[in-house]
């Protein structure tokens, strides 16, 4: 029979071995022709049986030499949920890809078949450290309240987590991209609890796509880890890019590359540096039927305050900058700049353009002297692709994976216990 050895490797700091035992073939015992000088067949797993306070987002490893592997199984003890991994393509080694439960046992299951073709099977647990905190996410766009699942061609996916994470690199490597074709794309960290997903160039239209956030016991930092996973389906419409040329004083409305339609607006009319309409690539943030605006810097009673409701709006940008209905302004729409800052239209062309929009559609003001901040709204495609590429914590582009066909399941992981309090 094929004789089977015990293999000691080091990874890391951790050294462990393994051994299969042997088992009898049947019949008379003797080994077939040239069995016994095959060389041993070794099994190496990591972490060792046995293993504590094991971090969660090291990976689980199995390799064999002498044989290849039949199968590989990692599960939680309290969830039994399977810790998803990979095999090589000669079968030889099997590497987890996700991060584990904190506190948590995993019991490793091996099945590995030998040069004479028998099977020895070996198992073994080990546990986890367990999280002092957990981090989950606050809020995800796009999503069905705020935006509608379908959405314009510039809309960035844009996640606000509850805590500050401080290994951003962990973090972005567990956020996949899903896509029904490929698009080049990167993660960008606004601040230290935002991180925005943004294509090289739009994304094409009528594209389906899905983020995959496999959060859970993710290493947000010291003793912190991610608490669930999330999934979010949504789909790019159809393309359209609007242009506001406060020179010319017109609006293009073009979808699909051809225009449907040429408004006559009116833009800020500047003296002030706040009277200017932002120039840049503005995207459209909400659609709101009635909307009050009032003077940021002067309360009631004061000198310089206003409240004024307009009807039909589209908000491009966090400043205070609209594209909405202006009945008073009319007679200065195509040729002159009237507004503070907004985009006015006539109540019409306000109605159809709030009608024809989705969230995310990229609205471009050109002709100003005051240039949109990036952080200003959704002012993400002010920077160019280098800019962008220099917040990304991997510091580099990725290409979105195919969609799959079924949505993963979500993984959730139970609160730690608050330490006990000891009376004095």
């Amino acid at each position: 029979m094929g004789r089977i050895e015990i293999r000691v490797i080091a990874l890391g700091t951790a050294t462990l071995a393994l051994l299969l035992p042997a088992a009898g073939c049947g019949g008379s015992g003797r080994p077939r022709d040239g069995a016994a000088d095959r060389p041993g067949v070794a099994v190496d797993v990591f972490p060792a049986p046995g293993a504590a306070q094991v971090a969660p987002e090291l990976p689980v490893m199995v390799g064999v030499a002498g044989g290849v592997l039949r199968s590989v199984s990692v599960r939680s003890a309290s969830h039994d949920v399977p810790l998803a991994g990979v095999y090589s393509a000669d079968r030889t080694r099997w590497r987890s890809r996700r991060a584990m439960i904190p506190g948590e046992t995993y019991r490793v299951t091996v099945a590995a078949v030998d040069p004479d073709g028998r099977i020895r099977n070996l198992s073994g647990e080990f546990t986890t450290i367990k999280a002092a905190q957990l981090f989950a996410l606050d809020r995800i766009l796009p999503n069905k309240e705020m935006t509608g699942l379908t959405v314009g061609v510039g809309m960035p996916i844009m996640l606000t987590f509850d805590r500050p994470i401080a290994d951003r690199v962990s973090v972005e490597r567990s956020l996949q991209v899903q896509a029904s074709r490929p698009v080049e794309g990167a993660w960008h960290w606004l601040d230290e609890k935002s991180v925005a997903f943004r294509p090289r160039k739009y994304w094409p239209a009528h594209t389906q796509v899905r983020l995959v956030a496999q959060l859970a016991g993710v290493r947000g930092g010291p003793g912190s880890y991610g608490a669930q996973d999330y999934v979010r389906d949504f789909t790019v419409g159809r393309s359209q890019i609007s242009h506001a040329d406060t020179v010319s004083h017109h609006m293009t409305v073009k979808r699909n590359g051809r225009v449907i339609r040429t408004v006559p607006i009116s833009a800020g009319e500047g003296g002030d540096w706040r009277h200017y309409t932002t120039s840049g690539v503005h995207l459209a943030m909400s659609r709101e039927d009635v909307t009050t605006m009032t003077n940021p810097d002067a309360g009631p009673g004061s000198a310089g305050y206003y409240s004024l409701t307009v009807y039909d709006t589209v908000r491009i940008s966090d400043t205070g900058e609209y594209i909405h209905g202006a009945p008073w302004s009319v007679g200065s729409q195509g040729n002159a700049n009237v507004s503070h800052g907004c985009v006015n239209v006539s109540p019409e062309n306000a109605k159809w353009f709030k009608e024809t929009t989705l969230i995310g559609d990229p609205i471009i003001v050109s002709g100003t002297p005051r240039r949109l901040d990036p952080g200003n709204g959704w002012g993400y495609w002010q920077e160019n692709w280098k800019q962008w590429l220099r917040w990304s914590g991997l510091r580099g582009a990725i290409t979105t994976e195919p969609l799959a066909g079924r949505p993963p399941a979500e993984h959730r992981i139970a609160a730690p216990t608050p330490p006990r309090k000891v009376p004095s």
